[in-house]
């Protein structure tokens, strides 16, 4: 009778558990829910470790790229390009001036690149079919997935922060005084929407960007690999993938970024919302705005990627050895 009973339980909480598993995450193989779980809290790990080391590395070209992007045309503009930028805020503020809002984002690339390969590995292991294996479609419904959580609870709030704070560096006084100043300024002046400006943009962006990136790193990797899984893949062969995945998001989306940027700067309250944006910016600096920035974007980016999945890389496989 007890057997009975705790038959029917099972059968019970089984077709009424909404979280159902696939058939092959039910054992203990690579798939398995067990193993994809600690795989999936590695990955939250080496990637809040990883975004931290990558942030200090290529910090000057993101204060760049942001400060061409900023510079609208007539009388406010300021710089004739990216040496230009680069010497007159090293004459203006110092070496360091390069390094102004570097706070901002090393406080949120932390948890953004945590959230980014941690939803990564948990939405990949939905879409992988029996043998593992992630099919095209899947590669980018994954990375886009992974790219809208990072925008809602990560990127969005820190870009909007570190947009004013550079943006706040363009005026003659400064009024921020450090992150938690500043902060406290957007807040009392704007509310806690104030930190979510542009959260459209951003999402569009950042769904794209990781949609592009971990379909091409993903489709790099496979080919490299040859269907042969237990093949290790070299180091500086993975940052070569990487530089590769983060050309082609560059390319994919600077348009977006250009109006994400705008939306987020000091100055966005004569924006209605993203659209409008970026109609004023076709109507008022023609459609090569949407492409300023990309050089020192481009360098940026390619950096930034083989950099991150480079030492992601090499912290999973340092967690291995002893992480089981």
């Amino acid at each position: 009778m007890e057997n009975r009973n705790f038959s029917i339980y099972r059968h019970i909480t089984a077709t009424n558990n909404p979280f159902i598993q696939r058939p092959w995450m039910a054992g203990n193989g690579a798939a398995s829910a067990g193993g994809s779980g600690s795989k999936g809290l590695k990955g939250i790990v080496a990637g809040g470790i990883t975004g931290g080391i990558e942030i200090c590395i290529t910090f000057p070209t993101e204060y760049v790229k942001t400060q061409l992007q900023l510079d609208e045309k007539g009388a406010n503009k300021r710089y004739n390009g990216i040496g230009d930028c680069v010497t007159k805020t090293i004459k203006e503020r110092g070496f360091f001036g390069l390094y102004r809002g570097l706070s901002v984002l090393l406080y949120g690339s932390i948890p953004k690149s945590a959230v980014r390969f941690g939803g990564f590995e948990q939405i990949k292991l939905y879409l992988v079919d029996e043998h593992g294996n992630l099919s095209g479609s899947g590669k980018l419904l994954a990375g886009l997935g992974a790219g809208v959580l990072e925008a809602i609870f990560a990127v969005t709030p820190m870009e909007t922060v570190k947009v004013k704070f550079i943006n706040d560096q363009r005026s003659a006084n400064p009024k921020f005084k450090g992150f938690a100043h500043g902060v406290g300024c957007i807040v009392k002046q704007e509310g806690v929407s104030g930190l979510y400006k542009g959260v459209t943009a951003t999402i569009l962006k950042q769904g794209s960007n990781q949609a592009i990136r971990f379909y091409v790193m993903e489709s790099l990797r496979e080919w490299y690999k040859g269907g042969d899984k237990n093949k290790e893949c070299p180091k500086l062969l993975v940052g070569a993938f990487g530089a590769i995945a983060g050309a082609a998001s560059v390319f994919g989306n600077t348009p977006l970024d250009v109006v994400k940027t705008r939306m987020q700067g000091l100055e966005a309250a004569k924006y209605k919302n993203t659209l409008h944006c970026a109609a004023q910016i076709l109507k008022n600096e023609g459609p090569m705005a949407f492409y300023k920035g990309t050089i020192p974007r481009l360098s940026r980016v390619c950096l930034d990627v083989a950099i991150t999945f480079m030492i992601y890389d090499s912290f999973m496989d340092l967690f291995n050895t002893f992480w089981k």
